[in-house]
């Protein structure tokens, strides 16, 4: 009868999963994050037409907000994965280390994890919806498809539920014996 590896070599398997995952999302949250140099040239070209040649434009107006809603949208799983998302460090600071990672599973399980499932669930309605009317601005001289920067919300979401997924997992692992410095551990 063969024995089981031990905890440790189990993990390593899984470890490379993970490390996987969050590769994919770091990366995707590195070209998106290239769309805040265009916002910030939308928002300058924007601003020198109203106020230097008293010219507004809606589709500037509204791509800046599109370009926006993006880098927010996939920058919530960028910062969850690299572990640079804010937490309310006035008491954190000062626990141990079991007591941060319980902290953040207990958080990711039941706060984090079913709002992106209700998001990503009801998502894909709110974009199929968009999709099929070929939904575009209200306004005339708007944008047409609204239907993308919608697709946005649950593929978004659903970065951020894999994001969690794998905090959860790693703080698991070092919370029951299986590692003892996770390298995204909560700080």
């Amino acid at each position: 009868m063969s024995k089981s590896p031990p905890k440790h070599m189990r993990y390593g398997f899984m470890k490379n999963i993970l490390r996987i995952l969050e590769a994919i999302i770091t990366k995707i949250g590195d070209i998106v994050g290239w769309l805040n140099v265009v916002l910030m040239v939308i928002i300058l070209a924007q601003v020198f037409l109203r106020y230097v040649l008293s010219y507004a434009s809606i589709v500037l107006e509204e791509l800046q907000w599109h370009l926006f809603s993006v880098c927010i949208m996939i920058g919530l799983s960028y910062a969850l994965t690299n572990n640079e998302h804010v937490r309310l460090d006035l008491f954190y600071g000062g626990f141990r280390r079991r007591t941060k990672e319980w902290i953040e599973l207990l958080g990711l399980m039941f706060l984090v994890l079913p709002w992106c499932y209700v998001i990503v669930i009801h998502g894909w309605d709110f974009v199929a919806a968009s999709w099929r009317v070929s939904e575009s601005s209200n306004s005339p001289a708007g944008l047409c498809c609204y239907w993308l920067i919608k697709s946005f919300l649950p593929f978004s979401f659903l970065l951020l539920f894999i994001a969690a997924l794998t905090r959860m997992i790693r703080a698991a692992c070092y919370l029951f014996g299986m590692e003892k410095d996770a390298p995204y551990a909560a700080k």
